[in-house]
């Protein structure tokens, strides 16, 4: 599938943009200063480039790698803290989920934060538990961090801290913490590690720097910002969405962890012990304690923040499949573990809801096609096809087969395979029957529109992209293009005023809004909805020279 707009336009050509200019401190899109997100994604993209060459395989290669990666740290951490039963559920829970499968295979920064700011918090926990040299996990904690933060910013140090305090101010361990999490040692490995390149920025641009950081940090937390305010409830159906079907057990694995402290808290209290008792490692339901503090701060703080988009609370699916793998292996050995049936009844209410929506989808599309023509010109000549059938049918059957098994207490076992296997077949549908038709009619044509217009423009030459500002254009022409929104028609003009080659790609649609000046543009390309139009012909063949011959021959 072509890259999607806007992240992943954006993304992947600051990423070429710094692998063309070998400027590894400033990222840049169409040439311009881009501070939205911090260089590490970049640069892992340069080295991606290098390796495969420049293309939306590369682009996406370092958030599948650092996807696998987290699939493999986390399998290997709940081994070594429950036992390879857990570990096995903990990971294919954390893969076998809707978003974490999606942000795996994007060009954004998501992929690559997640498994920092699980590293960080899997330093934390194993560098306070661990016993002797096992201490120095610590350090992963502050290298994560750092890393998390030059990946997306402030909120790379945030996820790990408003864990970590929650978890100190729940356990009382602040003196545990004082003594095996090297505070200071570790604050001045954090700001080595992620302090030169915001220095280098500030000094490099100064207030054109630090103003733009400022709007995407801050003002993104306190103000909407691109349309993407939506009511403080808006991540309630995200979670259980994203990471069904295993969300179904979260409400009950939260309650157990919630319980599991107030009695032990009762507990230490009545045997007054002092602040700064250690657990022995993997002893207790304290991991479980440390993975719903987890969630229920990263998921309040995404919350509390004005602009909410479905990724922005992925760094709490790692404690959301710690804490439902826990929970699911133990109710496999005590099939009365309290809430059991309950969550399988919900867990069966979502599927048939979601397969009621499949089902729904294409009906829906044809409905409302026509809101959909300003990004895509054919919405109304496209259908979906059978994908959404053959998927509702697929979680109508591992329904039926979660409702049978699950309710029986020797056979539950199976609901685990019903349910991952329905997840998985419904993925591979839609990749392998949705996204074709709609790469090849919504996402695909202005991207070849723009490789062929960048493969016949000399860099003096212009490129415009008028009325269709999505910015993978630009990566696809290799190129700086002039953005141009269709309501601008005094910039198209001054634009056209420029002497040589010029290049006008845009939906069919407004091609009707060109100003007098691109009177004299012929079309040269057409696809599904989207024109390039000239102000020279595309190819310029060579004259056949004059030969003088008794035989005169035809010249193709």
């Amino acid at each position: 599938m072509g890259l999607t707009d806007r992240d992943e336009g954006r993304n992947a050509e600051a990423g070429r943009e710094m692998f063309a200019s070998g400027d590894f401190v400033t990222p840049t899109f169409n040439e311009e200063l881009r501070v939205a997100k911090p260089v590490f994604v970049y640069w892992l993209m340069t080295m991606s480039y290098h390796v495969f060459g420049v293309s939306e395989f590369a682009a996406r290669a370092p958030s599948a790698l650092f996807g696998v990666g987290l699939i493999v740290m986390h399998y290997l951490f709940l081994t070594r803290l429950r036992g390879s039963t857990v570990g096995l559920y903990g990971a294919l829970m954390l893969l076998l989920n809707i978003e974490v499968l999606a942000l795996g295979r994007m060009a954004i920064t998501d992929s690559v934060l997640i498994f920092c700011t699980t590293l960080s918090l899997y330093g934390f926990w194993l560098g306070l538990h661990e016993p002797g040299r096992g201490r120095h996990w610590i350090w992963a904690f502050y290298a994560g961090m750092a890393l998390a933060t030059l990946t997306k910013g402030p909120v790379g140090f945030a996820v790990p801290l408003i864990t970590g305090l929650l978890y100190l101010a729940a356990t009382r361990r602040w003196l545990t913490f004082w003594r095996r999490g090297a505070p200071i040692s570790g604050t001045m490995l954090f700001l080595l590690l992620a302090g030169p390149w915001y220095v280098a920025m500030f000094i490099l641009h100064g207030d054109a720097y630090s103003s733009q950081a400022k709007v995407h940090t801050v003002g993104r937390f306190l103000a909407p910002m691109e349309g993407h305010g939506v009511g403080w409830w808006f991540y309630v159906p995200v979670l259980l969405l994203g990471f069904y079907p295993w969300s179904a057990f979260l409400p009950a694995g939260l309650y157990r962890a919630y319980r599991s402290w107030r009695e032990s808290r009762a507990l230490q209290n009545h045997r007054q012990e002092p602040d700064g008792s250690e657990t022995p490692l993997g002893s207790g339901d304290e991991l479980e304690w440390f993975a719903g503090l987890w969630i229920v701060g990263v998921f309040i703080f995404f919350s509390l923040s004005s602009t909410r988009l479905p990724h922005y609370i992925g760094p709490l699916f790692p404690a959301c499949a710690l804490l439902a793998a826990s929970y699911w292996a133990q109710a496999m050995k005590d099939p009365s573990t309290k809430g059991l049936r309950g969550s399988i009844h919900f867990l069966m209410g979502i599927g048939y809801l979601l397969a009621v929506g499949f089902a729904s989808a294409p009906s829906l599309f044809i409905k409302f096609s026509g809101k959909m023509v300003k990004e895509f010109p054919l919405a109304g000549q496209f259908d979906l096809g059978i994908g959404p059938y053959i998927g509702a049918a697929i979680i109508l059957v591992a329904m039926g087969l979660i409702g049978y098994f699950g309710l029986n207490d020797n056979r539950r076992s199976i609901v685990f395979g019903a349910a991952g296997g329905a997840l998985a077949s419904v993925f591979l549908v839609a990749i392998l029957v949705v996204v074709p038709g709609l790469n090849r009619y919504a996402i695909a044509p202005p991207q070849e529109l723009a490789y062929a217009a960048g493969l016949n423009l000399n860099p003096t030459d212009q490129l415009i992209a008028f009325g269709s500002t999505r910015p993978s254009i630009a990566f696809y022409a290799r190129r700086t293009v002039t953005f141009i929104p269709s309501n601008e028609i005094d910039r198209l003009r001054a634009a056209l005023r420029k002497e040589g080659r010029t290049m006008i790609l845009l939906p069919e649609y407004v091609q009707d809004a060109l100003p007098e000046e691109a009177a004299g543009f012929e079309p040269i390309l057409k696809r599904y909805g989207y024109v390039l139009l000239g102000n020279q012909p595309m190819l310029t063949l060579p004259q056949a020279p004059k030969i003088v011959s008794p035989h005169p021959t035809k010249t193709p």
